[in-house]
């Protein structure tokens, strides 16, 4: 089954740079809020590709599974509020050895959380980035968004302590910080300590499994 395209707004941004007026989206690719939201701006139209014709390359990306030389994808965003931290956190991470896929937002210009936190969780979902970060002012609202996506555990963090946590015993995927009750270093050392932490399983293995059936349960409720 191929992987799912992501339509973001640079997406948006690359296809009007380049003067086209349409953008080609692949049966099944997901389209955030703020491509949709941008697009409608800039007089650019999304036309679906029929299931039977043949796949080309879009100014999307497509992520799957690890990048280039078995790197880890990340996937990262942020509101406005968040965004002068992303700034600042993408690099850092790439530093790291990561392969950071931006999922915007790309300005300080008002837009709303929920479209960013709902793309970078629906990546970690569709198993498209190993972890997700989103970065909105304080971190929670992004947070309650992630947790709505299936197979997603997002933990919104305010130290090392509760990021290491959030991982070993968690096993989070998703982290989500406050780009105004943190300072930069801190978030890089949350960061760090987030992303090299690996699930311990034995006993915490049984609760994350009780996670998951409740997941199921209320899917079917």
């Amino acid at each position: 089954m191929p992987k799912k395209i992501l339509i973001s707004e640079q997406s948006v941004l690359d296809a009007v740079k380049k003067g086209q007026k349409t953008l080609t989206v692949e049966p099944g690719a997901i389209v955030t809020g703020a491509a949709t939201d941008r697009a409608r701006q800039l007089g650019l139209t999304f036309v679906e590709r029929k299931a039977d014709q043949a796949r080309s390359t879009m100014p999307a990306t497509g992520v799957q599974g690890p990048g280039k030389g078995g790197r880890e994808q990340i996937a990262i965003g942020s509101d406005h509020g968040g965004f002068p931290m992303k700034e600042h956190l993408r690099p850092f991470i790439e530093q790291m050895g990561y392969k950071v896929v931006d999922l915007g937002t790309y300005t300080e210009e008002a837009c709303d959380y929920p479209d960013f936190a709902y793309a970078v969780a629906r990546m970690v979902s569709l198993g498209q980035a190993g972890k997700g970060i989103m970065i909105d002012s304080v971190g929670i609202a992004s947070a309650m968004v992630a947790n709505k996506i299936h197979g997603v555990r997002a933990a919104c963090c305010s130290d090392e302590f509760t990021a290491k946590s959030s991982r070993e015993h968690n096993d989070a995927n998703v982290l989500t910080l406050g780009g105004k009750t943190l300072g930069i270093e801190l978030a890089k050392a949350i960061v760090k300590s987030w992303l090299e932490t690996n699930f311990g399983g034995g006993r915490h293995q049984k609760r994350i499994a009780k996670i998951e059936e409740i997941e199921k349960r209320a899917q079917g409720s």
